[in-house]
C-alpha cells in the first residue's frame, strides 16, 4: 500500500500547533486593504483554530503535516 501524502495546497493554508490543533487563516486580508479600518485588518490577521467538524474532515489530507 502506498504512503499517504499531504495535500500540497493545504500545507500553506493550515498550521498544526504543538498540541495537534489546526490553525487557519482568515479571508479578506490579501488586497484592497486601503479602505479597511485598522481594527478590521488587525482582527483579520489573527489565526483562529479550526472547528472540530472541519478538523475531522481534513485529517486524512493533513496526515503528514507536523
Amino acid at each position: 500500500m502506498p504512503k499517504m501524502k499531504t495535500h500540497s495546497s493545504l500545507k500553506d493554508r493550515f498550521k498544526v500547533t504543538g498540541t495537534g490543533k489546526i490553525k487557519r487563516y482568515k479571508a479578506y486580508k490579501n488586497h484592497l486593504l486601503s479602505h479597511k479600518s485598522g481594527r478590521q485588518k488587525r482582527v483579520l490577521g489573527t489565526q483562529p483554530l479550526m472547528a472540530q467538524g472541519d478538523v475531522r474532515r481534513l485529517q486524512q489530507q493533513l496526515a503528514n503535516l507536523k
